[in-house]
């Protein structure tokens, strides 16, 4: 059996000469592993960081998608098997390291929380994985920590009595923004670190963080609504309320880790209800026929930037897990996971391959023209999920009493000079024509009421 790479290239081929969509039968196992072979392969066409004289895990014009690149192909190594990108991965995810805490020197200039918390989870997801370590460099688990240890003395009590800002220095425009997936984000990293480790610290934030966004627009317990942003001139009672699925997934994903940490936790389960609840129905709309994910913010008008192309990816994996974490959740989820990649499979069918992914799955009759490095994320994130049906156990990701063999360092990032707000690097005339150039951008993307929370560099 050639490996799945090569098969992928075969496979591409095929269809362009026969002009017909990726193949999907979410009932034979091999069909899924084929058919998310050839997304990655087509994600992975974009990315020339491995090649010489380029920067591994760096992706033109962005840096925060590398380490959503590469927690999708952890995930996806994790389903199928298969290795071939593994190398690629590792390569990139030590590489943008920077002092163990995923704030390197080169970008820490414009980067935002959001940006780097992405870089967290991926090294979290590895860790819980057991994705393969490289000898005598840092471990996933440290990383993880790192990007927690840099991230939590930013927690602004200033305003709003607490809460993390999306912009790090005070020259970004977005700075006075305290956004969901920022917030969302260390929550979620910081559910997951405390139960690998069972450290309370990790434990505690992640109630504090939970707690705080309560108070605010951007986790509505009431109606568990989900504002995308909120400011600290209005004292977070202020709300954006553009609809993400990520913001979603990213909330509900550390309830759900809280929920398998603390045994069933009463909190947790009510919130785990809610959020999905919300969730089913707002992305997976009655006019798709209930079961189709849809980015519902952008896909009717297909005014997207490349950003919100990757954030179904997200929920998608985000909510596969939830099932093995919270099992009681799996009878709603993996329906709507399997009827999206169906849908996903028959949208990837653009390009010169007749096999590149389009944005809109609920589009299943025609491809909709649109093809991306992030649509064909998103699409693999959900093919690759479907996998879940075919393990003989639903697998729960690790811990350190379970199977877990990365290695911890609790002050992983600790001292690092220029982590911290108050101590910016002095702004150079590039720096500042960079962030004049953020600046009119983030003004006309407000006018268009057009958000980017990732926004990356």
């Amino acid at each position: 059996m050639p490996p799945d790479w090569l098969y992928a290239i075969f496979l591409t081929v095929f269809f362009a000469a026969r002009g017909v969509a990726i193949q999907l039968d979410i009932q034979d196992e091999q069909s899924i592993k084929s058919a998310a072979a050839t997304a990655a392969y087509n994600m992975m066409s974009y990315y020339h960081g491995n090649e010489s004289g380029q920067t591994p895990g760096k992706l033109p014009d962005t840096w925060w998608e590398g380490g959503a690149m590469f927690m999708t192909l952890i995930q996806y190594w994790f389903w199928t098997g298969d290795t071939s990108y593994n190398e690629v991965t590792t390569q990139g995810m030590l590489w943008q390291k920077g002092h163990d805490d995923y704030f390197p020197a080169n970008y820490s200039n414009y980067l935002g929380n959001d940006d780097q918390v992405f870089w967290g989870l991926a090294a979290m997801t590895a860790a819980e994985l057991n994705f393969p370590e490289k000898d005598d460099d840092s471990s996933w688990l440290s990383l993880a920590q790192g990007v927690f240890n840099t991230q939590v003395p930013r927690w602004d009590t200033s305003s709003c009595d607490g809460g993390l800002r999306w912009q790090i220095w005070p020259y970004q425009a977005g700075y006075t923004t305290k956004n969901a997936i920022s917030n969302g984000g260390l929550f979620q990293l910081a559910a997951r670190l405390g139960r690998y480790t069972k450290n309370q610290t990790y434990i505690d934030w992640a109630e504090k963080i939970w707690d705080w966004s309560a108070t605010t627009p951007l986790l509505k317990t009431a109606d568990w609504n989900i504002a995308d942003t909120t400011t600290s001139e209005a004292n977070c009672k202020d709300h954006g309320d553009l609809q993400w699925t990520y913001n979603y997934g990213t909330y509900l994903s550390g309830a759900a880790y809280m929920y398998n940490l603390t045994d069933g936790g009463e909190k947790w389960k009510e919130a785990i209800d809610g959020l999905l609840g919300t969730t089913i129905a707002k992305f997976f709309p009655h006019e798709y026929g209930g079961d189709i994910m849809s980015e519902i913010s952008c896909e009717q008008s297909m005014m997207f930037d490349r950003n919100q192309d990757c954030f179904k990816g997200f929920l998608s994996s985000w909510l596969t897990f939830t099932t093995t974490i919270a099992p009681f959740t799996q009878d709603q989820i993996l329906p709507k996971i399997q009827a999206s990649a169906q849908a996903a499979a028959k949208q990837c069918s653009g390009g010169d391959s007749k096999t590149d992914c389009g944005r809109s799955w609920y589009k299943q009759d025609k491809w909709d023209g649109s093809k991306s490095l992030e649509s064909d994320m998103s699409a693999l994130s959900v093919l690759s999920s479907t996998m879940i049906a075919h393990k003989k156990e639903h697998q729960a990701p690790l811990t350190a009493e379970t199977g877990g063999t990365s290695k911890s360092n609790p002050s992983a990032g600790s001292g690092h000079k220029d982590q911290q707000t108050g101590t910016p690097k002095p702004i150079t005339t590039g720096d500042r024509a960079g962030a004049s150039i953020v600046t009119f951008f983030f003004a006309c993307g407000w006018m268009a009421s057009v958000s980017w929370m990732v926004y990356g560099g």
